[in-house]
C-alpha cells in the first residue's frame, strides 16, 4: 500500500500533522535518525524552525535476513536486543558480539561525518523531536530515546509516517508523546511497501539535508 511518493512528501505531510497538535514546545531540536530519518526530520525542522541535527543509531541485523533486526546499538556502544525476537533465532553469542562491534564502528563512522567532529547537541531543557521515516520493529527508535533521554531533555517526542501497531505501542510507552500518521496492524510490515520511491541514501545526501537544515 503505497501512502507517500518518498520521503519528502512523508516529512511534508507529518510536519502539517504536527502543527496541528498544540504542542508546548521549549526551543526544539529534531533529531533525525540517518539516513532515512533526516528528510523526513529536515521538513519538520523547516515547519517549526527548530535546530536539525542527527542522533546516529543501527540496527543490528540477523545474518540470515539483514532486514530485520535483532536490536541496535547507539553512540555510547549501548545495546538494545529484542529478546523476544532472539528467542526465536540461533545466534551464537560471539555471533553476536561480532555484528555489535562492526555495526558500532558504522556508527561512529557516520557521526564523525555528519556532525563534522562537533559534539552531540546540548538536549537539557529543549523539546527533542526523534524522526525517522517508520517504525518496523521499532528497536532503532527505542535506542535514539532511551540515548538522548540520557541528555536530560525538557520533553521527547517521537515522530514517523508510517509505524506497525507494535512498534507504535512499544515507543508510546517511552516518549512523552508519539505523532505517527499511519499505524499498521499487517503481520507483515516493511516501510518501504509505503513509499513508491525508496531508494537508498547516500552520506553525501544526509549532509545535504542537515546543510539545508543549519539553523
Amino acid at each position: 500500500m503505497k501512502i507517500f511518493s518518498d520521503r519528502d512528501e512523508a516529512g511534508k505531510e507529518l510536519s502539517k500533522k504536527f502543527k496541528e497538535i498544540d504542542f508546548s514546545l521549549n526551543s526544539p531540536i529534531v533529531l533525525g535518525i540517518p539516513r532515512g530519518g533526516v528528510p523526513v526530520g529536515y521538513h519538520l525542522a523547516k515547519e517549526l524552525e527548530a535546530h536539525l541535527d542527527v542522533v546516529v543509531v543501527r540496527k543490528l541485523p540477523i545474518p540470515s535476513n539483514p532486514e530485520v533486526g535483532f536490536g541496535a546499538v547507539t553512540m555510547d556502544k549501548t545495546v538494545l536486543l529484542n529478546d523476544e525476537l532472539l528467542k526465536q533465532i540461533f545466534l551464537p553469542e560471539s555471533e553476536k558480539t561480532r555484528i555489535v562491534n562492526r555495526v558500532y564502528e558504522e556508527v561512529l563512522r557516520r557521526d564523525k561525518i555528519y556532525r563534522g567532529g562537533e559534539g552531540f547537541p546540548d538536549l537539557k531543557n529543549h523539546s527533542v523531536i526523534i524522526t525517522d521515516d517508520g517504525l518496523a520493529s521499532g528497536y532503532t527508535m527505542l535506542s535514539a530515546v532511551k540515548f538522548c533521554m540520557k541528555k536530560e531533555p525538557k520533553d521527547m517526542i517521537a515522530a514517523c509516517p508510517v509505524a506497525h501497531r507494535n512498534s507504535y505501542e512499544l515507543i508510546e510507552k517511552n516518549v512523552d508523546s508519539i505523532v505517527v500518521l499511519h499505524i499498521s496492524d499487517f503481520p507483515y510490515f516493511a516501510v518501504a511497501s509505503f513509499y513508491e520511491e525508496f531508494p537508498d541514501m547516500s552520506d553525501e545526501e544526509v549532509m545535504s539535508y542537515l546543510s539545508k537544515g543549519e539553523k
